[in-house]
Formats: structure tokens, C-alpha cells, sequence
């Protein structure tokens, strides 16, 4: 049985990139929904003593188990999305993770650039990532519906939602913004290991 995790701020605390009505809504609604459906379809199902991650991983591209693995990812997802945000984020600091981003993408400017473009780009629904692959590169790539980086075994470092729930009150159709704001002023870095 899985439960809606505490978020790591008051639901107002993103204001004014994003609205304590649209996280109220995105975490109270959507997430919790996909809480709701994921213990449902876990009710006297084999999956229901694994962690989220495992679930993900057993479900994925099992077309029997496409909710179990869809719900699943969306509460993992949306878990981890709540932590690559903070009130106080935004740019980047002298670091090693600043040094790496800086050998692998060129330079932060790079990245930003390369991450507004993956989640303005994703068709649809999705999540445009920062991750680690096997080999300690870091990439941006974005993902479809409910897909994230442990499918392709990457370590996810942040994300940012591209689903419409996650901006369209605030931003109606005009994503671009919202991603701006998101890479400008919430990025948390501090939550990188």
C-alpha cells in the first residue's frame, strides 16, 4: 500500500513560478490519484510487496500489466518531481556537478538551452530529465506518458513535468514559460547525490 509522500515545502512556496492553486491541484488530484489507482490495481496482485522502483521495472513493457506499470511510474515520477524543486533553486553553483555539466554539455548555459528545448519539444505528455547513465555521462533526454530514466537503468537527477496538469493553470499553452521559470528559479540542486 503506497501513500502520498509529504511534500518538501508548503504548497504556496513556489509561488509565483508556481501556483499554490496548481500544486493543490497537481499534488492532491493527479498525484494522489495515481496513488489511489496504483494500490487498486495492487490489491491481491503478486507486484504488491516490491518497492516502486522494482514495480516499474517487472511492469515495464508487459502489456498485462501497462496500468500497474503506468500508475506506478507516475507515482514514482511524481515523487521525484516534487524534490528536483525548491522555493529557493534555481542556477547552479561552483560544484563538481557544475564542472561536470560544464565538460559534458559545454558549458551550464548549454544545458539549460538543451533542457528547454527537450521539454518544449516533447509531444504530448512527458518528462525531460537529467540523468546518469552506466558510465557517470550525464544526458537530457525526455520521456514519453509515464516513462522515466530507471526503464533505460540511469540514475535520475532531476526532472521537470511537461504533462499539461503541471503548468496549464498557471501558463495555459504556453509551456515555454514554465520551463523558463522552472530552470531560472526552482531547479534543486541541493537534492542531487
Amino acid at each position: 500500500m503506497f501513500n502520498l509522500e509529504k511534500l518538501p515545502y508548503a504548497t504556496n512556496a513556489l509561488e509565483p513560478y508556481i501556483s499554490q492553486r496548481t500544486v493543490e491541484f497537481h499534488y492532491l488530484k493527479h498525484h494522489q490519484g495515481y496513488i489511489n489507482k496504483l494500490n487498486e490495481l495492487l490489491t491481491n496482485n503478486e507486484l504488491n510487496k516490491f518497492s516502486l522502483e522494482d514495480i516499474i521495472k517487472k511492469s515495464y513493457k508487459k502489456i498485462e500489466l501497462t496500468d500497474i506499470y503506468n500508475n506506478a511510474s507516475q507515482v514514482w515520477n511524481h515523487n521525484f518531481y516534487w524534490h528536483s524543486l525548491n522555493p529557493q533553486g534555481g542556477n547552479l553553483q561552483e560544484s563538481t556537478l557544475l564542472k561536470r555539466i560544464n565538460s559534458d554539455f559545454g558549458s551550464y548555459e548549454n544545458f539549460k538551452l538543451l533542457m528547454h528545448k527537450k521539454a518544449i519539444s516533447q509531444f504530448g505528455s512527458g518528462w525531460v530529465w537529467l540523468a546518469e547513465d552506466q558510465h557517470n555521462n550525464l544526458l537530457v533526454y525526455s520521456t514519453s506518458n509515464a516513462d522515466n530514466p530507471l526503464i533505460y537503468n540511469h540514475k535520475p537527477l532531476l526532472t521537470i513535468d511537461v504533462w499539461e496538469h503541471a503548468y496549464y493553470l498557471d501558463y495555459q499553452n504556453m509551456r515555454t514559460d514554465y520551463i523558463n521559470n522552472v530552470l531560472d528559479n526552482l531547479l534543486n540542486w541541493n537534492n542531487i547525490k
